[in-house]
């Protein structure tokens, strides 16, 4: 009886010199992935804003078409905003702002004003280049047709 006692009175725990180890160990994995995590949440951020200004122009090229009249995209690159306006009187639809993205666009290639026509027709081709905080470039591209195609 003696001896059952003495079994259950022995812990089997772990030394504060483990413990040690294992907490440096976990320090020195999520200080070599933190670096990846940045960089993998820029590129998501950066995918996602394109995505939205995508879906601005494909809602544009709709919303002509549904209207049966001229819509306007204007690309504001010192306000950092899309925004989506009726061609003849400029009341505005939308306003897709982009600032707090960590994403920089260069001037579409087209200009800044985009046009879509009734027809879903895009007035002129143009190419718009979005670059995230990694320096990774993403490619919105819309056609003389009007599609509008991430790449």
């Amino acid at each position: 009886m003696r001896q059952g006692m003495h079994r259950r009175s022995r812990q089997s725990g772990r030394t504060l010199t483990e413990l040690l180890i294992v907490c440096a160990i976990m320090g020195i994995m999520v200080a070599m992935a933190g670096p990846s995590y940045k960089a993998m949440t820029a590129g998501a951020q950066a995918r996602s804003a394109a995505a939205e200004i995508a879906s601005e122009l494909r809602m544009a090229r709709q919303l002509a078409m549904a209207r049966r009249e001229r819509l306007l995209v204007r690309f504001d690159l010192l306000e950092q905003t899309v925004t989506l306006r009726r061609a003849d009187n400029e009341a505005v639809l939308d306003v897709y702002r982009y600032a707090d993205t960590g994403i920089v666009l260069d001037e579409p290639s087209a200009g800044a004003e985009l046009y879509f026509h009734p027809s879903g027709r895009s007035a002129s081709a143009a190419t718009i280049v979005i670059h995230d905080r990694e320096g990774r470039r993403t490619i919105i591209t819309v056609s003389l047709t009007g599609r509008v195609v991430i790449s």
